[in-house]
């Protein structure tokens, strides 16, 4: 389990970054399918991003908590929005989402200090 949310923010991008310089193509197409998803339409970026990081509790995705987490509080989210985001994903995905979704609340609690 991930403690110290920060350092592995830098982690998770300098391994991006890594595949990015092995398959920059596919990196490119995905980034481009992140920005066209993440754009405002029906459902604003903030609650797709929210959206993201109940998927990544589900599967129990530490990088995409970590990524999506970033994401949510830069578009404004708050700490109860992301706890019942959290809420969503135990629904879902059960007990072992519990612990991917307490990882969620100390993500916010870490990257928005």
């Amino acid at each position: 389990m991930v403690s110290d949310h920060r350092a592995f923010a830098k982690e998770v991008d300098g391994r991006a970054a890594n595949l990015f310089k092995a398959v920059p193509d596919t990196m490119r197409a995905f980034r481009g399918l992140m920005e066209s998803v993440g754009k405002d339409g029906e459902l604003d970026s903030k609650t797709k991003e929210l959206m993201a990081l109940a998927v990544g509790i589900a599967v129990h995705c530490e990088g995409c908590i970590n990524y999506h987490t970033r994401e949510a509080i830069r578009k404004g989210a708050t700490r109860g929005e992301v706890a019942e985001t959290a809420a969503v994903a135990i629904e879902m995905g059960g007990g072992p989402s519990a612990v991917y979704g307490a990882q969620a609340l100390d993500a916010f609690d870490q990257l928005s200090a």
